[in-house]
């Protein structure tokens, strides 16, 4: 089974995220903060991270960066979970190391299909 993790602060964002990934058939590794999602990832090897870039203390674009300097995560996508949806912020969320983009808030009719695709031409 694919495992996601999914770096994300808020609790309601966590739930409906972790909803619709279990319900398509995905594992999921929560993870609060920054720096506890770059310690799941080196632990648990997930297939797909989910990465909210509003996060406290350490935001997704150094999170991000971080993931990146890891070279047994290198193959593994990191797609950006953000209600940023301004000129230049795709940008900045691919410039920091993330795969792709999902703008918040999510909708749950697409969402496992967008999953779905970054997995397949991650091959993952």
């Amino acid at each position: 089974m694919r495992s996601v993790l999914v770096i994300e602060d808020n609790e309601h964002n966590m739930y409906l995220t972790r909803f619709i990934l279990e319900n398509g058939g995905y594992t999921v590794i929560e993870a609060r903060s920054g720096e506890e999602g770059i310690r799941f990832a080196e632990t648990h090897r997930p297939h797909l991270i989910l990465l909210d870039i509003q996060l406290p203390e350490m935001d997704g674009y150094a999170v991000a960066r971080q993931l990146r300097i890891n070279s047994e995560l290198n193959s593994v996508p990191i797609i950006a979970v953000t209600s940023y949806a301004m000129v230049g912020d795709r940008e900045r969320v691919l410039d920091a190391g993330c795969t792709g983009y999902i703008e918040k808030p999510i909708n749950p009719d697409t969402f496992i299909t967008q999953i779905r695709e970054f997995l397949d031409v991650a091959g993952a």
